[in-house]
This record gives C-alpha cells, structure tokens and sequence, in this order.
C-alpha cells in the first residue's frame, strides 16, 4: 500500500499520463491583495482518439500565495462541454470507457477528470467530467454529449 502511494506521489509531482489543455480563457471571482486572484479558467482540448470532436472546460483556479506557488488545493467545480468541430474520424476503435483528460487539481493527490463513454445505441460520445483523491473524490460532475452522425457508426473494442 505504502508504495502504491509513493508510485502515485512521485506521478502527479512529474506530471505522468497528464494532457494539457489549451486555455481560452479566465475571469477572476475574488480580488487577492497578495498572489493572483481566484478565478474561473476556460480551456480547450481535443479528444485525442475521435477527430473532430473538441471539449472545453470551465474550472475553478485557487488564486492567493498558495495559487501562486501551486499548492493550492482547487475547488472540485468543473463543467464540461463537447461539441463536433469538424468531420467525426475515429483513429482506432474505442473501449466502451477511457479516460480523456487529466489536470492535477492540488498539488498532490487532487484530478480533475474526463471520461469518454460510447453509448453505441444512441451513436453518441458521452464525456463526463469530476474531481477525484486518493482518500475522498467529489460527487460533483457535469455531463455532455456528442451525437455522431448517422452515416458514421462508431467503431468499439
């Protein structure tokens, strides 16, 4: 157990499997006399097995001494929105389930979380975004969908 949690430190210090979005955009929400401020971060990034198919992010940024530093621990309030950008490709067929996205949320033990489900039925790519710990995760999450066209069936594993 003990080194599960070394293995799982030593990954979110140097940043293991963690994609990187694109930032759109911010708005701060409180004024820091010291630090910068909190703040609402809007980014972007691709889904990095469906061409075609982009996803932006509203999430909280913990601003302050802490926030400058990267300790800060961010608030688990994220939203998430997928939309077809372009022509639906699939590069390789997809598990019924894959993580996505991943964005350390504190320093050590905090994710924010992006998770692609193919609901085969509908022909659609659900993404469901949340915050999780090692010790306790947040029941807190956002949901959309990307209805993919009729003429194009999604290839699953």
């Amino acid at each position: 157990m003990f080194q599960k949690l070394i293995f799982i430190a030593a990954a979110a210090l140097f940043g293991a499997g963690a994609a990187h979005a694109e930032e759109v955009g911010d708005v701060s929400t409180a004024f820091k006399l010291i630090g910068p401020n909190h703040k609402i971060v809007v980014e972007v990034f691709d889904d990095p097995r469906v061409a075609g198919v982009s996803c932006y992010l509203s999430r909280a940024k913990t601003g302050g001494v802490s926030g400058a530093f990267g300790v800060a621990e961010d608030k688990a309030e994220a939203s998430v929105a997928c939309r077809q950008v372009g022509e639906v490709q699939f590069k390789s067929p997809l598990p019924a389930q894959e993580e996505v996205f991943t964005e350390r949320a504190s320093f050590l033990f905090k994710h924010l979380r992006v998770v692609r489900m193919v609901d085969a039925k509908r022909n659609a790519l659900v993404y469901l975004v949340y915050s999780d710990r090692v010790v306790d995760g947040s029941p807190k999450n956002s949901i959309t969908a990307v209805p993919v066209p009729a003429s194009v069936k999604i290839p699953v594993k």
